[in-house]
């Protein structure tokens, strides 16, 4: 890995940066796009979480490095490599320079990337500039703990935050979906704010650690419980936390909050007859939610 890129030009033409999404840190979830943007810059700026991961895994596959030079700019909390500022100026000093390059950020530039303002910025000093979007961890790493954040007679809306934001004015109940990312260091904060409102403290709320690392792990609780089992588990970032009645469906819930996902959304399907279809006199009735298991 470079300390600082070389700004001479290597290939000839206009320079170009393209904000590319990497997922949340698994090379499978990188885009065609994607990797083909990869495959062909000559300067990738990385971000610390996914990109960094993807990069590897990417460089373990080919069996050599990547022909392109990697600038780490990585952020850690509380820790800023490389300012925001510096990161841009370095974006169009590369362009203009006549490099390709790739901005590679983890989950997709669009979702609290800062992917706006590095567009912006490139579009004002004049640089071509584009976006290829990527995975956001907000949706794929609940997928990963079994957790879908809409799912008929659940949840029809989500949300997405930070733990950083002021988040008492998310309104909604259980049926609201309410996806936190940065938020472990505000967790007791936050479940308290939520269970204040028509959610309650009984809400069912997961935390998926690592989602899709080696140190991958979930833990599923209450608003209520949810501070205290975090601390007892030695809950750590990066970490997805996810608010809301579809908690029930991950097989990690137990036994007292879980649902069978199949009979809700049977229970709750207008096209469904009171009492169960026709072809099947064993199907659960309108409005039945049995636990998981219990079939």
């Amino acid at each position: 890995m470079s300390a600082a890129p070389r700004a001479r030009r290597i290939g000839g033409g206009r320079g170009l940066v393209q904000l590319v999404g990497a997922g949340p840190g698994e090379l499978g979830l990188l885009t065609v796009r994607g990797l083909r943007a990869i495959e062909a810059a000559e300067v990738i700026v990385a971000d610390r979480l996914g990109a960094r991961a993807v990069l590897d895994q990417l460089e373990a596959e080919r069996g050599r490095p990547l022909d392109a030079e990697i600038v780490d700019v990585g952020k850690r909390p509380g820790h800023h490599a490389v300012p925001q500022e510096g990161i841009i100026a370095l974006l169009v000093e590369l362009a203009r320079a006549g490099r390709r390059v790739v901005r590679l950020k983890g989950g997709d530039p669009y979702v609290f990337g800062r992917g706006g303002e590095e567009l912006a910025a490139c579009r004002t000093a004049g640089v071509d500039v584009e976006v290829v979007p990527g995975i956001t961890s907000a949706i794929a790493v609940p997928a990963v703990a079994g957790i879908p954040l809409t799912h008929r007679g659940l949840a029809t809306a989500f949300t997405v935050a930070t733990g950083h934001d002021q988040i008492a004015e998310l309104g909604g109940g259980r049926d609201h979906t309410v996806v936190l990312l940065m938020g472990v260091g505000t967790l007791a904060n936050s479940a308290t704010t939520l269970a204040r409102g028509e959610r309650g403290a009984g809400c069912p709320v997961a935390i998926v650690e690592d989602g899709y690392g080696a140190g991958q792990r979930v833990t599923i609780g209450t608003l209520g419980t949810i501070a205290v089992q975090a601390a007892l588990r030695g809950v750590r970032s990066p970490a997805v936390v996810v608010v809301g009645d579809v908690v029930r469906l991950s097989p990690y819930a137990p036994v007292e909050l879980a649902v069978d996902g199949h009979a809700v959304a049977v229970a709750h399907d207008p096209f469904t007859p009171l009492g169960g279809a026709a072809s099947d006199p064993g199907a659960p009735q309108a409005g039945a939610i049995p636990e998981k298991g219990s079939r």
